[in-house]
């Protein structure tokens, strides 16, 4: 009687498995800090041998590099897709939706934001000004500038100042109210970027 041959498994793509790194580096730094995880607790997490994780990343410092960028990309696709849903020429409603889009997707995010961000070094100057979700609001400032749906100098700073505001908004918020309430904190900020703009909030 021949005796039934198992099936080895078959080989996870590179991208599958430097994801499920990634997530098990998440789930962990979450739960217990990014100081106190390890390496090994990440491999194991993802149950691969501790081998496979140089094969993907050279430190946990690097590992982290890659969830900062992806939350940023993260975030940002949200925004886009707000974005996108608005008429092609109403610029406020554009602005609008990517302010709103952006504070709601902070605080959807913001134990992760705060774990991968803050907990292992503090946040760099150039970081804090020189990011693709800043480059996307540059992009729709220009946008509007042009079409001449408000007036504003220098759509890069522009876009620098109300980011960052929007983003320590959101911080206060968190910190200092039981329980933020998101749609008036988006109206706010909202108002505050039309005003900025030079347009009157509805």
């Amino acid at each position: 009687m021949r005796t039934a041959t198992r099936l080895r498994p078959r080989t996870k793509a590179p991208e599958e498995r430097r994801d499920e790194l990634m997530n098990a580096a998440q789930r962990l730094f979450l739960e217990q800090g990014v100081a106190t995880t390890t390496i090994e607790q990440i491999t194991m997490g993802a149950d691969v041998a501790k081998g496979t994780f140089y094969l993907h990343f050279s430190s946990k410092e690097d590992l982290l590099g890659a969830l900062r960028e992806r939350f940023a990309q993260a975030l940002l696709s949200n925004v886009q897709t707000a974005v996108a849903r608005q008429p092609h020429d109403d610029w406020p409603a554009k602005l609008a939706s990517w302010a709103g889009a952006c504070v709601t997707g902070y605080l959807d995010s913001i134990r992760l934001h705060d774990a991968v961000f803050y907990e292992s070094r503090p946040p760099t100057r150039e970081g804090l000004i020189d990011n693709d979700v800043i480059d996307d609001l540059a992009a729709l400032l220009q946008a509007g500038l042009t079409a001449q749906a408000w007036s504003i100098d220098d759509p890069r700073f522009m876009a620098v100042f109300l980011f960052t505001g929007l983003h320590s908004a959101v911080d206060h918020a968190f910190t200092k109210e039981k329980r933020v309430n998101r749609s008036r904190l988006a109206q706010k900020v909202e108002q505050l970027y039309f005003r900025a703009v030079g347009l009157t909030a509805e």
